[in-house]
């Protein structure tokens, strides 16, 4: 009887504290439903998805069976389905946009209507997205760089060219915790990229020619503003980054601005809020319209057209739409007379970006952009911070401070909540994005994009010129204060790979933070501080093996990582870099490292490591060793690494990374001191890692028999 009663009176317990929480339940929709696409790309392979699936609409049966008519039977139910659906959700969406990939590299020459267009002066390179046209071993969507230079006044959406380009398969992951390009493109339809040559030929001009208002308008702005502010400005106004300089676009990274610079939130409301108020003001000047008509409602309407028309002018991308669907929704409720933002709203946004989107969820705009606003909204929910800002009579000195303080307390706030996903994602962060989120982001809102529009509306009459110029110096004020807090003294916080499991629990632990009411919200703390303190302990990879085995780095008795190849490139150095916890990009050489002895066909380095040293094999060149000495230098490796397929009688002590191997595991991440072993593929079934593949015919060449 004592167990039955405690039973109960935990059953009860439950009840009361679903019933303080009902109001927040619904807000666990689309996090139940995330956690279900979750599992999708978590777990391997086909059958596993059916039982998750399965399993959820089972659990789901069995709560509605349960007898009493509680609360928490139907919140398991829903939340069950809710898993269900995710899981089957993202699953359908990766079988819809099925499209065959390239299987190997190839240079053919292909007929393709223009699908897309992206200047990038900055890279001076133009991209363009091609769907061949008449070519069956070809994949259907191609993604094709072109030197500006080679880039013919005809490319426009809509045209046919034809051109001579090298494809390659778009590529993995190159190590455990890198961008995984591969799977992006599964979703976006690319099955290859590559670079275009000239000539490249206008075989049909656009339907309509000319150059779309986007690229127009960005065009303009970058006339007006040269350099770096011109790629800011016109990325505030289209979403264009592309003449952004790299140095510019990693110190605003660095810095925790880079939210800046991709049309989202900040940037639809401030538009948003432009065109109500202007619309209201002007609409207010007539005593007649101001008091027949319900001009705030007009003045929504107003907001929503221009919502809408920012979305499509940036180009429609998944995050703008996102933030085009809240400020709608946020409309929608001032019409109705209701609060406008809450974290309902927040959630209904979530809710129906991942039921379109589905895959979205594992990318980082998603979180991060999603992590901030939830953070704002929940932390000025709370009755304690509301009594603290609140507007009340006092002077100004005290309103500017409380202001103020309100702004640093949202900043630190939104700092936390970004910080981890920055690290699991980039495997770095800005530390001190806080403080300069208070000066940016008014700067942004309040003076460069309203200089920017003004000066854009008085370009129409030829007398923006001296707004242009108001503007440009508004933005060279932003790059500075991105240049500073970047190369400040412990600006960026690194790390290296982060554990999913750890990433989970951090989530976990903010989620139950942000989103419950009563005061057991707190117990989140626990698996929060438990998720960090194991990103933060997890110890860095000793060695680093790309997927293709041509790139190699191995932390030193000095703690730096060596490269294997001395011509690396930048984006590889980058990779290695980051996912071995550097802060930066300048890896040493390990040909030059006292521990090694290197060749110009092979590297043999000792690392110590635990209670031993081990010794580390790897060929660096495309040059065959012969054979016998080959196998010898085996036999005295404990790891071997190459590009090369190597002979069978190869045997290192543990661990052969080659060809063969490389090609079933994808890039590998060792740690020596426990013998862990992480790998890309992971014996993963996901559609991007085996996906269905074509490939054109090698070109005949002259002399070749036929």
């Amino acid at each position: 009887m004592g167990a039955r009663a405690g039973f109960r009176h935990g059953i009860a317990a439950i009840e009361k504290w679903l019933e303080a929480e009902r109001e927040q339940l619904v807000l666990w929709l689309p996090v139940v439903l995330g956690a279900g696409i979750t599992a999708w790309f978590l777990l391997p392979d086909a059958a596993r998805w059916i039982g998750f699936t399965l399993g959820g609409v089972a659990l789901a049966l069995v709560a509605i069976a349960l007898p009493g008519k509680g609360r928490a039977p139907r919140v398991v139910a829903i939340a069950a389905l809710a898993l269900a659906a995710g899981c089957a959700l993202i699953w359908w969406r990766s079988e819809r946009v099925s499209a065959p990939v390239l299987a190997r590299p190839a240079v053919v020459v292909v007929t393709a209507r223009v699908e897309r267009v992206e200047q990038l002066p900055a890279r001076d390179m133009v991209r363009v997205t091609l769907a061949p046209l008449g070519h069956a071993d070809l994949p259907p969507r191609l993604r094709v760089n072109l030197a500006r230079a080679d880039a013919v006044a005809g490319i426009a959406q809509g045209a046919v060219i034809r051109l001579r380009t090298r494809l390659m398969p778009p590529p993995a992951a190159a190590v455990p915790g890198a961008y995984d390009f591969a799977r992006v493109a599964w979703f976006a339809g690319l099955g290859a990229t590559g670079k275009g040559f000239a000539p490249v030929e206008v075989v049909r001009p656009a339907a309509a020619p000319g150059v779309d208002l986007r690229t127009r308008l960005s065009m303009h702005i970058q006339s007006r503003i040269a350099g770096s502010g011109g790629g800011v400005a016109s990325a505030l106004a289209t979403g264009d980054q592309g003449a952004i300089a790299e140095a510019d676009s990693e110190a605003m990274r660095r810095s925790g601005l880079a939210h800046l610079l991709s049309v989202s939130g900040l940037h639809v409301t401030a538009v948003t809020a432009a065109a109500m108020l202007l619309v209201l003001r002007l609409l207010a000047l007539s005593p007649t319209l101001a008091l027949r008509w319900r001009l705030p409602l007009v003045a929504a309407g107003a907001g929503a057209l221009a919502a809408v028309g920012y979305t499509l002018l940036t180009g429609a991308e998944v995050p703008t739409i996102r933030s085009c669907a809240a400020a709608l929704l946020v409309l929608l409720a001032l019409s109705l007379g209701r609060e406008a933002i809450t974290l309902r709203l927040v959630a209904a946004g979530a809710f129906l970006v991942l039921l379109l989107w589905p895959e979205a969820l594992a990318g980082p705009s998603f979180q991060l952009s999603f992590a901030a606003v939830t953070a704002i909204v929940a932390l000025h929910e709370s009755p304690r911070v509301r009594g603290w800002f609140r507007r009340r009579e006092e002077g100004r000195g005290r309103r500017l401070l409380r202001g103020l303080g309100s702004l640093l307390l949202t900043g630190v706030a939104v700092e936390l909540a970004l910080m981890p996903i920055g690290l699991f994602h980039f495997h770095k962060a800005g530390v001190y994005g806080a403080l300069a989120n208070i000066v940016a982001i008014p700067l942004t809102t309040f003076v460069i994009m309203p200089l920017e529009a003004l000066a854009l509306a008085l370009d129409l009459i030829g007398i923006g010129a001296p707004f242009w110029w108001l503007t440009a110096r508004a933005l060279d004020l932003l790059l500075w204060l991105a240049h500073v807090t970047a190369s400040a003294p412990g600006a960026v916080a690194a790390l290296p790979a982060m554990p999913g499991g750890a990433y989970a629990l951090i989530v976990a632990g903010g989620l139950w933070i942000a989103l419950w009411r009563t005061r057991l919200r707190w117990a989140g703390v626990a698996p929060f501080a438990l998720g960090l303190g194991w990103a933060l302990l997890t110890p860095p990879p000793d060695l680093l093996v790309t997927g293709d085995g041509r790139h190699l780095a191995i932390r030193m008795a000095n703690g730096e990582m060596a490269l294997l190849r001395d011509r690396a490139g930048d984006y590889m150095r980058a990779t290695l870099s980051e996912n071995s916890g550097a802060e930066d990009a300048e890896l040493a050489l390990l040909s030059e490292a006292p521990d090694a002895r290197c060749s110009p066909d092979l590297c043999l380095v000792g690392v110590a490591a635990g209670a031993r040293r081990w010794r580390v094999l790897a060929t660096r060149s495309g040059y065959l060793v012969p054979w016998r000495e080959m196998i010898a230098a085996c036999r005295t490796a404990d790891v071997v690494v190459s590009e090369r397929r190597l002979p069978p009688g190869c045997a290192p002590r543990w661990l052969r990374l080659d060809r063969e191997t490389l090609a079933r595991t994808g890039g590998v991440a060792v740690r020596f001191g426990d013998m862990a072993v992480r790998t890309v593929r992971g014996g993963g079934r996901h559609p991007w890692l085996d996906p269905p593949t074509v490939q054109p015919p090698y070109p005949a060449r002259p002399g070749d028999r036929r």
